[in-house]
């Protein structure tokens, strides 16, 4: 008889971020109809405090617009396009895509509720309105749907806040692969552990503990089974469409919408 094969559930990164801009609303949506698990996305705060998706602080990369969020209130980036030219070129040069809110991401999860989300607070805005601030925001946000959601960041220190403020699941993505930081997420114990796989070493154990790890970025099916088949139980990746065309890595359980 043959031994099944394990397979890891794939985490859409920024949505299906290698087809549409990323964390906007087209990406997210595409990443869940074609079947992701979970999906992830990244949370700064614009000047007025509103929480915006958005990787990087300026916008530059996927708007065009010099311009730095934390000057800018929301009423003025919720009219700048976020086509992510520089990548994709005119591919969406007819189409509305902006910069969501938080809040809009949030309707849109609300008709997935069988999806997982990693939300991620990113540092730049951890270390510009502070820990609790930021926290504090996130998770009022994301209230309605906060049993989908596991709160991530590199900051271990704004997870240990978002505990305290009654996060369900937090997630701590590692920076380096040492003993000090073994030791530190042994301290956490988060419920996911997230690092690039290339930071660790082929041929040590992914860690033991309570928490379940997710390796990135990847976008290869073989690469994903042999990372599984090492202890990640979830996989990271920018393609999650492509991903999913390999019959391997589908599963027969239902991640559509109500």
């Amino acid at each position: 008889m043959s031994q099944s094969i394990k397979v890891p559930q794939l985490v859409a990164h920024r949505g299906l971020a290698a087809c549409y801009p990323e964390n906007t609303l087209i990406a997210l949506e595409a990443a869940l109809r074609c079947g992701a698990p979970f999906i992830e996305f990244d949370v700064q705060l614009c000047a007025d405090e509103t929480p915006v998706l958005c990787h990087d602080a300026r916008l530059e990369r996927t708007t065009g617009e010099k311009l730095n969020l934390f000057d800018v209130p929301y009423a003025a980036i919720e009219k700048i396009q976020a086509r992510e030219h520089a990548r994709f070129g005119a591919r969406f040069a007819e189409d509305d895509i902006r910069i969501p809110t938080l809040a809009q991401a949030v309707e849109l999860i609300k008709g997935w509720p069988k999806a997982g989300v990693m939300v991620e607070i990113k540092t730049e805005s951890l270390d510009r309105f502070g820990r609790d601030v930021v926290v504090h925001r996130v998770l009022k946000t994301i209230d309605e749907v906060s049993k989908q959601c596991i709160i991530i960041s590199y900051d271990a220190a704004a997870l240990a806040s978002a505990r305290t403020f009654g996060a369900g699941a937090i997630g701590w993505v590692l920076t380096q692969w040492s003993e000090a930081a073994r030791r530190e997420a042994a301290a956490l114990a988060p419920d996911v552990l997230i690092c690039n796989y290339k930071k660790i070493p082929e041929t040590v154990a992914l860690w033991s503990g309570p928490w379940r790890w997710c390796l990135y970025e990847v976008v290869d099916p073989n690469l994903a089974l042999a990372l599984c088949a090492r202890g990640a139980a979830l996989i990271e990746t920018m393609d999650v469409e492509g991903m999913l065309k390999d019959p391997r890595l589908r599963k027969e359980e239902s991640h559509g919408q109500s």
